[in-house]
């Protein structure tokens, strides 16, 4: 996903309390700069500020961070220098969701509470195996091909 130039992101949207991977190929890595850190912190005013030394690949600088529960992701970059690269002073500043509490599901799975199947499933089960065994043993015994097997006593 790329939201910026030269800002890219591993996945569609910044969702908090969840992980993110940022590539950066911006003005710091295009003038070959050795190091570059991320200067990030949340919301307006730049909660929790972090600064981490980002990985330099072919494909740019990278690093992974948690997002928190906040509205927006505040960014800037700068090199060992001390070059800064915070988008002409405005920084870099992209929305985070919020996590949609309908699509976790909650499982109470504890040694207390034992596992019952539903009476449905049992008779559905129970059903399909009368039914099974009609269809493969009712013509036998209607045509007199049913033979008992007996075992041998040597």
């Amino acid at each position: 996903m790329e939201l910026v130039k030269n800002i890219f992101f591993n996945t569609d949207k910044l969702i908090e309390n969840n992980k993110v991977k940022i590539s950066y190929i911006g003005k710091l890595f295009q003038e070959g700069a050795e190091e570059v850190f991320i200067h990030y912190g949340f919301g307006t005013n730049w909660d929790n500020i972090n600064e981490i030394k980002m990985e330099k690949t072919e494909l740019g600088f990278q690093v992974e961070i948690d997002l928190i529960e906040s509205d927006t992701l505040n960014v800037c970059f700068r090199d060992s220098n001390n070059n800064w690269d915070n988008n002409d002073s405005q920084n870099y500043i992209f929305p985070i969701e919020k996590q949609e509490l309908s699509l976790i599901v909650k499982n109470d799975n504890s040694i207390d509470t034992p596992h019952r199947l539903r009476k449905t499933y049992l008779w559905s089960k129970k059903i399909r195996i009368a039914v099974y065994k009609i269809i493969t043993y009712l013509p036998k015994i209607i045509s007199g091909n049913y033979k008992r097997k007996i075992k041998n006593e040597d």
